[in-house]
């Protein structure tokens, strides 16, 4: 399916229209960056291995049709091209799609680039103006760049699951692919500042971030705690590390999150439990007090918060302006107005998959905002438009085809790929 007329409208408009993007990152982390650089009018061009493609499309649990909902996610708005740069003749159609590109990511292990013979300062010569992001395990630097990584290493390198879980209990994960979620956005935000350098001088640079710096900077406060005491703080439930109450409390039908983050809301939070005299209590009287007393203060909370439904504590909550909510499942969260209201479910038509929700830009630009102009590419579903795009007469792709340089979608789907 190429872009229609509407599309192609919906694709130059936007923050970013007019870059071009090559995308040779998969699974995770780098399409996270892709996705959000087209979303905002990014022309990404996601360049995939002839067989099977990014290895996200195997994860097939669960499928939408036979498509791969996890590869679906993080791959909307972007068109695709299967390219076989282990071929010299599929290097030599990377090198001329640089030529005329912004931006191209990776995040294969360090010095894979170099082996293909499409390193940095191979392609910088091809293209002084490209930006060139790479998003590894631990950096390319150091004694473990040539380590690879995974999220959950990463998580457990940087001290997360020591922080993660229950005091007392074994080390967890979060629930989440923090590492690699977090990894794409600072990828996307290293290359807009690389961006905006480029636009005013024209030279391009090095972006990279990786999957370890990505953890350790979700540690802010627990580093300050380590850095001002010498001490390294450990798993805390949902409780906070500096502050309580702030935490998931049981109540008399389900479990509710209450954040007294300050004296003032403390207080309130006090009243509504029908207990003022805590404020004066000198368990309970300062923060201080309060985190030096925490299980006690836990305990006769939860006793008066048991003794009502959720939703009356809530409501409570609410009227008296203390910060407070549920706890939902992932299914109650996607479908609640708010979320929806706030353009964080998107629906699109794919061609197999047929109609497929993802999850909208969590950033709102009031003149430039996101576009959805079209689903997850298939596997070679623009390799033809693309190569022509970049000067390829007929005659060249079919011969690129049969020499099993690229695949277009029909090809793809013929091998069963």
């Amino acid at each position: 399916m190429n872009l229609n007329d509407t599309d192609v409208t919906a694709a130059k408009r936007g923050a970013l229209a007019g870059m071009r993007v090559i995308e040779l990152s998969q699974i995770m982390a780098g399409p996270t960056c892709g996705m959000m650089l087209a979303d905002l009018g990014a022309d990404v061009i996601k360049v995939e291995k002839l067989d099977g493609g990014d290895d996200a499309r195997q994860y097939r649990d669960p499928l939408i049709n036979g498509v791969s909902a996890p590869f679906l996610m993080l791959n909307r708005n972007k068109r695709a091209i299967a390219l076989d740069l282990k071929n010299p003749r599929g290097r030599e159609v990377l090198l001329r799609m640089v030529r005329d590109a912004d931006v191209i990511t990776e995040n294969f292990r360090k010095g894979t680039m170099e082996k293909l013979g499409l390193g940095y300062e191979t392609l910088r010569k091809e293209n002084p103006g490209l930006i060139y992001c790479a998003v590894s395990g631990y950096g390319t630097t150091g004694p473990y760049a040539d380590k690879g990584g995974f999220d959950l290493i990463a998580q457990g390198f940087s001290g997360l699951m020591s922080i993660t879980g229950e005091p007392g209990g074994p080390p967890l994960r979060t629930g989440n692919s923090v590492a690699d979620i977090n990894a794409g956005l600072l990828a996307a935000f290293g290359v807009l500042a690389a961006y905006q350098h480029k636009q005013k001088t024209g030279e391009g640079q090095v972006v990279e971030t990786s999957l370890l710096e990505a953890s350790l900077q979700q540690l802010y406060w627990h580093a300050a705690i380590y850095f001002g005491t010498g001490q390294s703080p450990g798993a805390t439930g949902s409780s906070h590390v500096l502050t309580a109450p702030y935490q998931a409390f049981p109540t008399g039908t389900d479990w509710i999150v209450i954040g007294g983050a300050n004296e003032k809301n403390w207080t309130r939070i006090a009243q509504v439990l029908g207990h003022p005299e805590w404020c004066e209590d000198p368990r309970f009287a300062r923060n201080a007090d309060r985190m030096r007393n925490r299980d006690a203060l836990v305990e006769v909370m939860s006793d008066i918060l048991k003794t009502r439904p959720g939703a009356h504590w809530l409501a409570a909550f609410d009227e008296a302006g203390v910060p407070a909510g549920p706890v939902h499942s992932i299914g109650e969260a996607l479908s609640h107005p708010q979320t929806l209201a706030r353009g964080m479910v998107v629906e699109q038509e794919h061609p197999s998959a047929g109609p497929v929700r993802t999850i909208g830009m969590p950033v709102k630009l009031s003149v430039t905002p996101a576009q959805y102009h079209r689903a997850a590419p298939r596997l070679g579903e623009d390799t033809l438009q693309i190569l022509a795009e970049f000067g390829y007469g007929q005659a060249e792709i079919d011969a690129l085809i049969e020499a099993g340089v690229v695949r277009d979608v029909n090809q793809v789907a013929a091998a069963g790929a």
